[in-house]
C-alpha cells in the first residue's frame, strides 16, 4: 500500500481558503502559500528547507500550489 504524504492541502472551499491537515489533524484554513508555510513551521518543519511543491511531504487536492 502506498504511503500518503503527511500534509494534505484540501480543495478550495466555496467560501474561500483551503483546509490543511497534518497527519490527519486539521491545523487551519490557508488563504495562500504563506499560510501553508506557517502551518508547517508551527508543526516544527523548517520553512527554509521545506518545498511546498514536494510531493513526498504535501498532497495538493483540487489544484496545486497556484490554486486558491
Amino acid at each position: 500500500m502506498a504511503e500518503h504524504p503527511p500534509v494534505v492541502v484540501h480543495p478550495p472551499s466555496p467560501s474561500g481558503g483551503r483546509r490543511v491537515t497534518i497527519r490527519g489533524e486539521i491545523v487551519g484554513l490557508a488563504h495562500g502559500p504563506g499560510d501553508v508555510a506557517e502551518f508547517l513551521r508551527r508543526a516544527g518543519l523548517d520553512e527554509n528547507v521545506v518545498a511546498l511543491d514536494d510531493p513526498v511531504l504535501i498532497e495538493w487536492r483540487g489544484g496545486g500550489l497556484e490554486v486558491w
